[in-house]
């Protein structure tokens, strides 16, 4: 399982993606987690608490993103002291292009029947099920 999600052709893809998209991997993960909506910002503390990381890591990624014209910084809506980040119109623009090179299959997918990509998908879903901390996500989506 760690080779197909994390070498070989998934590698190179998540680095070609980044290429396209002229972002790190690093800065790709914070752009995909970014809501999608003009009024969708996220705390930057509440990403450093998410990720596991220190905030000042969580502010060097805004620091990327915002240079490259795909969010901006925002005080929180009743703690001025708070910082958020939101996407710009362009970040939401090239988020949902992001996700759409992300969620094309890997050519490994193709030695499938269609039965049984059905089949993965369907057990892949109960496994995200099944982590708590996944399933809370896809009930909040």
């Amino acid at each position: 399982m760690h080779a197909l999600f994390m070498e070989g052709e998934a590698h190179d893809r998540v680095h070609r993606i980044c290429g396209e998209l002229g972002l790190s991997p690093p800065l790709l993960k914070a752009f995909v987690h970014l809501g999608t909506t003009a009024d969708a910002s996220v705390r930057m503390g509440d990403l450093a608490e998410h990720w596991g990381c220190d905030a000042s890591y969580v502010t060097t990624l805004a620091d990327g993103l915002e240079e490259r014209g795909l969010v901006e910084r925002r005080p929180h809506p009743t703690d001025r002291r708070v910082k958020t980040i939101v996407l710009t119109a362009e970040g939401r623009a090239r988020r949902d292009h992001a996700l759409e090179l992300l969620s094309e299959p890997p050519s490994a997918f193709g030695s499938l029947s269609a039965a049984e990509q059905r089949q993965l998908r369907d057990l892949l879903a109960k496994l995200v099920a099944a982590d708590p901390e996944l399933a809370l996500k896809a009930e909040s989506a």
